[in-house]
């Protein structure tokens, strides 16, 4: 009986915050951007890529890529860092998000802690990428996201397989490069594994791949609010689709509007919306300032579909890194088995680097472990030496400089040249 009364309370939380997500989508923002200002809304919280990198020093160039199967993504450049002026290093290096975020997430820290900032200032041609389903990837050759559901029948399986591929081939086609460097984030590393199983040639397009809190399977995930909500929408997709929603997490929904306004508030950011991350992950006192925290919340969450919620509910109970499971009949008919086949990690044959934290709530240190036990090219698996730090300081913490970024300088020099 107590275990039906939590699977049904289970239930009712995660059609909770998909209501509140999602349910209200504005067509414009609710609040417009001058009057958000004249509340007090810090400024860094309320600018695009380009303005934000512009504001500091750090021209950047907006690029528009298409996949294979016509999704419009939205990259960015950053050429040049502020504080490095010799030669620009080769090969050019791709920084990806993870899960509900997007390029901005690696500025939201400040030019003094943001990974976008700091690669370039080392003298990199950065590429900073957007996947399908974000507010800057909201686009296709055919389809409205706004009217057309099969916009939204994706999840990493598809981000892996088109979008990673198209942006290493718009990169090296735009710099005459021959390879990339490649730092991916979470679910920005997972996408690269099912490209190098499905598309083992674009494995071969880089000279070296950094993952940081490298999310595949996600059996041993601690975080209850992040496994509720994945496994609740996993359980729920096929009512939250014939209810017509596809879209889940996006900017200007109602979610993310009361989050940025709660966070603008100095005792609400100070408190509430500090525990409330801490809550998702877990406690890290002092690693994400203040000020960031207001920042990130103008971006965060930058939406994604319904499915690949649903895929990540699915990792968190598969002991394998596999393709979505859609029932054996569904799965006979798409893989010619009733089990969904696994990713071929072996294919995995770029040197990886993978840095994590022992406090990471999200991509658990055992299911790191198995990955590098799986993986036949893993150079060094750095586990970072403060043992508070979790999956949100990656982009976020004030102690990136000193407790990330040496071990991702030293590996993109080894694989760099003049």
């Amino acid at each position: 009986m107590a275990s039906k009364l939590n699977v049904t309370l289970n239930i009712l939380l995660v059609l909770f915050i998909i209501s509140f997500a999602n349910v209200i989508r504005f067509p414009l923002t609710p609040i417009n951007i001058e009057t958000k200002r004249s509340l007090g809304y810090p400024r860094d919280s309320l600018l695009n890529f380009t303005e934000l990198t512009g504001i500091y020093g750090y021209p950047a160039e907006e690029h528009r890529v298409v996949t294979d199967d016509g999704y419009i993504l939205t990259i960015f450049r950053i050429s040049r860092g502020k504080k490095y002026h010799g030669k620009t290093k080769r090969p050019p290096v791709i920084l990806m998000h993870g899960l509900l975020q997007s390029s901005d997430a690696w500025l939201d820290a400040g030019p003094e802690d943001g990974l976008a900032y700091l690669i370039s200032d080392a003298g990199y041609d950065l590429w900073v990428g957007n996947v399908r389903g974000n507010y800057y990837s909201r686009s296709h050759v055919r389809l409205n996201p706004d009217r057309d559901p099969e916009f939204w029948k994706f999840s990493v399986d598809e981000i892996g397989f088109y979008d990673v591929p198209a942006i290493i081939d718009y990169v090296l086609y735009y710099t005459k490069a021959d390879k990339v460097n490649y730092v991916g984030f979470s679910q920005g590393a997972g996408t690269y594994f099912v490209m190098c199983s499905e598309r083992p040639e674009y494995c071969d397009k880089a000279r070296v791949l950094i993952t940081l809190a490298p999310a595949a399977r996600q059996k041993n995930t601690k975080s209850v609010l992040y496994r509720t909500v994945t496994e609740g929408i996993n359980s729920l997709e096929n009512i939250l689709r014939l209810s017509g929603v596809q879209e889940v997490f996006s900017k200007g929904a109602l979610s993310q509007e009361f989050l940025a306004f709660l966070c603008h508030l100095n005792w609400a950011s100070e408190f509430v919306c500090a525990t409330g991350e801490a809550l998702f992950d877990s406690f890290h006192p002092g690693s994400i300032n203040n000020v960031t925290l207001k920042n990130l919340f103008g971006h965060f969450p930058a939406g994604t579909s319904v499915h690949n919620m649903a895929r990540y509910g699915q990792s968190m109970r598969s002991e394998r890194f596999e393709k979505f499971d859609y029932g054996k009949s569904k799965n006979l008919q798409l893989y010619g088995s009733t089990r969904p086949p696994e990713y071929n990690l072996s294919a995995v044959t770029v040197p990886v680097i993978a840095v994590y934290g022992a406090n990471d709530h999200l991509v658990d240190t055992q299911d790191v472990d198995w990955l590098m036990d799986k993986l036949p090219n893993v150079v060094e698996a750095v586990k970072v030496r403060d043992p508070l730090w979790n999956h949100m300081d990656v982009t976020y913490s004030s102690m990136t400089k000193t407790l990330l970024l040496p071990t991702i300088s030293d590996y993109l020099l080894k694989y760099s040249y003049d």
